[in-house]
């Protein structure tokens, strides 16, 4: 994306392990392979996602560090009133001088996150897709 100066345009794929939790919240354990655009070969990568339903919201928490270290990143609403296909982040989540926003958008194989990460150094969209 112009303005980036990350480096990290590529294409990746992998695994979902989901669990579930007494708070009726489910911990998405990711893994697989990136590969950047242009490269031969792949990297492996891994993340954790706690995904924690509220009254009128999804809470999405970063637990790549574990349970007890986790990252609130934001709480995801729906986009507009009675829809229930896109679901918005409240807020952004700031770390440090990056702006992190997500959207998710039901489908009916399972959904999309639609991530977009601006900052000084950054531009990125990233796109996950769980199917």
């Amino acid at each position: 994306m112009p303005g980036s100066q990350s480096g990290w345009a590529g294409r990746g794929n992998g695994t979902v392990e989901v669990e579930t939790h007494a708070d009726a919240s489910l911990t998405f354990t990711e893994s697989g392979r990136f590969r950047l655009d242009g490269a031969n070969a792949s990297i492996a990568f891994r993340n954790v996602f706690r995904w924690t339903p509220q009254a009128d919201a999804i809470t999405l928490s970063h637990e790549r560090r574990g349970a007890e270290a986790a990252v609130r990143l934001f709480e995801l609403i729906p986009a507009e009133p009675d829809a229930a296909a896109d679901w918005v982040a409240r807020e952004a989540h700031q770390c440090v001088a990056d702006r992190y926003r997500a959207r998710l958008t039901l489908v009916e194989t399972g959904f999309d996150l639609a991530w977009t990460i601006e900052g000084p150094r950054k531009n990125e969209r990233l796109l996950y897709r769980y199917r």
